[in-house]
């Protein structure tokens, strides 16, 4: 209990609120070429070091309680404690989502906040490496990166990108493993199922969505993105739509490889067998249904959201997903359907994942025991939180507009939910986490 005494005269004693102000002035001070604007920089720069200095000559770790008191609020330091109480050990990982995460369309203006920005660099300087977790291509996140955080630490060894939710992994500085393109590790058929389905994509899509939608730039997952302000209620229709279509393109090209392997195992010109034949549309069948509604089946079964969808786009087809046949089943079971909300519609791998991403991220950088913070709102972050969790390798946190199950797993675990927009606060948290594991 000596350490939550310390905490409570800490915040009891002292004016933590503008000691935080200060620090957070000097910190995000932006580089102005102003003597007069300099001189103000110093002046609140010197304040808050004698505001330090009166806390750090207090307690027996001064250094320690006086930066918990500059960056972390009363409510975040005793979360830190509890923290401590329970794990015993610091992060030594960030494992950092972007999207509706670090950032957000609504409370930040899609930008990274500057004050989140420079807390990353303090976790740098500290030696605990990041890697960036995202559904983006690559050469986005490099771009805001490099733009945010700076080439220096981008380029350092120390950060490593999982790009396309887990397809890529992208580590500066580390010759023969700087890029790894997991997808190349899948088998041919699995590659040429999403080949086909590239493809056609847009060429065949009905022209609503070919006007409504463009395919994002990925190396590997196919990423429908809607033409309107992510969120509206325009995006949130098209997307709808694109998820049907997407599904039923998918459906086409997984039956056309069954057809093909059936092809192959059989005589040159016979019949098809029971379980395959041709519908009255040129359609494949299986037990008597056609692969798409047997692939619109397996994937409501797989997400509520999905089949919310499929019911509302009347698509969705009475079937026990149970009964998909097993040859169809065992292709669906290694492809990924996701759905965001007014946002996209995207197949992806279910064997590359940002699971699979991260244990390569971790790889590279020397991590062998890791302790991550895993930040995130989606299904595929949900992955790695369950992944750190089942392994005792970390704590999760999530934004209180994140999934349902994203948030019921955050609220089991360790409760840290934070407002859009404001994932400083947990970092925060964090930063007062390593401080005090640092103590022993």
């Amino acid at each position: 209990m000596e350490r939550y005494d310390l905490v409570y005269q800490l915040y009891d004693e002292y004016d933590t609120k503008t000691l935080r102000e200060y620090q957070e002035f000097v910190d995000v001070f932006p580089a102005v070429d102003s003597r007069v604007a300099l001189e103000h920089w110093q002046g609140a720069t010197e304040e808050l070091e004698e505001r330090k200095d009166e806390i750090r000559s207090s307690f027996a770790a001064g250094e320690t309680f006086a930066e918990i008191a500059a960056r972390a609020t009363r409510d975040q330091a005793f979360t830190a404690l509890d923290l401590e109480a329970k794990y015993g050990r610091a992060v030594n990982v960030l494992v950092l989502d972007v999207d509706e995460t670090l950032r957000s369309a609504g409370g930040t203006d899609n930008e990274i906040p500057r004050e989140t920005l420079h807390l990353l660099t303090e976790f740098y300087d500290a030696g605990v490496p990041i890697v960036i977790c995202t559904g983006q291509t690559l050469e986005n996140v490099k771009g805001f990166a490099i733009q945010g955080l700076g080439s220096e630490i981008v380029h350092s060894g120390s950060l490593s990108i999982v790009y396309e939710a887990g397809t890529g992994v992208f580590t500066p500085g580390h010759g023969a493993e700087t890029k790894q393109l997991l997808y190349e590790d899948l088998e041919e058929s699995i590659r040429t199922v999403f080949d086909d389905v590239r493809s056609r994509v847009l060429p065949e899509a009905p022209e609503d969505l070919r006007r409504g939608c463009h395919l994002q730039g990925n190396e590997f997952n196919v990423t429908m993105k809607p033409n309107y302000e992510t969120g509206s209620a325009d995006a949130r229709e098209i997307i709808d739509e694109a998820l049907v279509y997407l599904i039923d393109l998918l459906a086409d090209a997984v039956g056309a490889t069954l057809a093909g392997d059936e092809s192959d195992a059989g005589d040159a010109g016979s019949e098809a067998t029971d379980d395959e034949a041709e519908g009255d549309n040129g359609e494949t069948k299986l037990a008597g249904e056609t692969v798409v509604n047997w692939t619109r089946a397996f994937y409501a079964a797989q997400d509520p959201e999905i089949r919310g969808v499929l019911e509302g786009e009347g698509a969705y087809p009475a079937l026990d997903a149970a009964d998909v046949p097993d040859s169809l089943a065992a292709v669906l079971d290694r492809i990924d359907v996701a759905y965001y909300e007014a946002d996209a519609a995207e197949i992806g791998s279910l064997e590359l994942n940002k699971v699979v991403g991260v244990e390569r991220a971790l790889d590279v950088l020397g991590v062998d025991d890791p302790f991550a913070l895993v930040m995130g709102d989606s299904k595929s972050d949900l992955r790695v939180m369950e992944w750190v969790a089942d392994n005792d390798a970390g704590i999760a946190a999530a934004p209180e507009h994140a999934s349902r199950d994203t948030l019921e797993h955050v609220l089991e675990t360790d409760e840290l939910v934070f407002d859009r927009g404001k994932s400083v606060d947990v970092l925060q948290t964090v930063y007062a986490l390593n401080r005090l594991a640092r103590l022993g």
